[in-house]
């Protein structure tokens, strides 16, 4: 048998405190001189939904690369957050702030006391999308009824702040619950304005401090629903600064519960678009180096 040079890894659940809830995000803390495909290799094995890689930067203080099993996405909120938070943890980083380069550019980064992660977005960009309840209940599963109420003073838009994605309200929790997706019709949806995913949330929440409850439906990039979604998080909190409809300038986000991994995540909306989250370590191990050019399959 080859021997195989091997590496730290750790499955870090973010948007939670308690482990097999938020979203579990692979972290690799020694990322360096990992090629593509052995980066690619390594998050395919690891299985989580992406991977983030820790690497040496000349320009910040550190440079994440994410991969999910298929392919290298630019940006991945919950994977930020995730290896910054089991950074923190491990002591290898201290609490205030930093700067990372990503492949959408460099971010602030901020790390309070306990451990709370906050990760700076993009410029935010809303528009408006003109997309019809029929459509909207044709890829949603439900009746067109769902969105006429709230859709009175909320359109239906494309929001980002690193990520772009349709925001769609919908009136109450019962409904979002009753969400039956079409993904492929969802995928078509998201192809015609360019976004990566599909969150559709309600102001119906299931705690009285949260601000919206949501539920992110992404097979473009395959991602049939994703647990919690910062990068869609910080997306809804800049559509609704853009329409009005928030009094404060921090939000709390609810996703997750319809798949049994809630999670939390809180945005910030002043002076640009944060999103914020603490995480916990719940697999920690090491994992062999894949030999790319002999085509050797990862051993666990």
């Amino acid at each position: 048998m080859t021997d195989h040079e091997r590496r730290e890894v750790h499955l870090v659940d973010a948007f939670t405190t308690d482990s097999f809830s938020g979203n579990p995000a692979g972290v690799v803390p020694d990322g360096d001189d990992l090629t593509d495909d052995q980066m690619q290799a390594i998050a395919a094995e690891l299985g989580a939904s992406e991977t983030a890689f820790v690497r040496e930067s000349d320009e910040s203080d550190r440079r994440l690369r994410y991969f999910t099993p298929e392919d290298e996405v630019d940006l991945c909120g919950h994977a930020t957050i995730a290896a910054h938070a089991h950074l923190f943890e491990q002591d290898v980083i201290a609490a205030g702030e930093h700067t990372l380069s990503t492949n959408v550019g460099t971010l602030a980064i901020e790390i309070e006391p306990d451990g709370t992660v906050w990760m700076e977005g993009d410029e935010p960009a809303v528009a408006v999308a003109d997309v019809g309840y029929d459509r909207l209940a044709e890829v949603l599963g439900l009746t067109e009824t769902a969105f006429a109420g709230v859709g009175v003073d909320l359109p239906v838009a494309r929001a980002s702040t690193g990520m772009p994605f349709l925001i769609v309200p919908v009136n109450y929790f019962e409904q979002l619950g009753d969400v039956r997706p079409d993904l492929g019709a969802i995928e078509r949806l998201c192809d015609d304005h360019d976004a990566a995913g599909l969150y559709a949330f309600t102001f119906d929440t299931l705690d009285r401090e949260s601000t919206v409850h949501g539920r992110l439906f992404a097979p473009g990039v395959g991602v049939d629903e994703d647990p919690v979604t910062g990068t869609a998080s910080g997306a809804v909190g800049a559509y609704l600064d853009r329409f009005g409809e928030i009094d404060t300038s921090t939000l709390r986000c609810e996703q997750g519960d319809f798949l049994d991994r809630p999670g939390r995540v809180q945005v910030r909306v002043e002076d640009g678009v944060f999103v914020g989250g603490e995480a916990v370590t719940t697999v920690t191990g090491d994992i062999a180096v894949p030999d790319v050019e002999s085509g050797d399959i990862i051993e666990v």
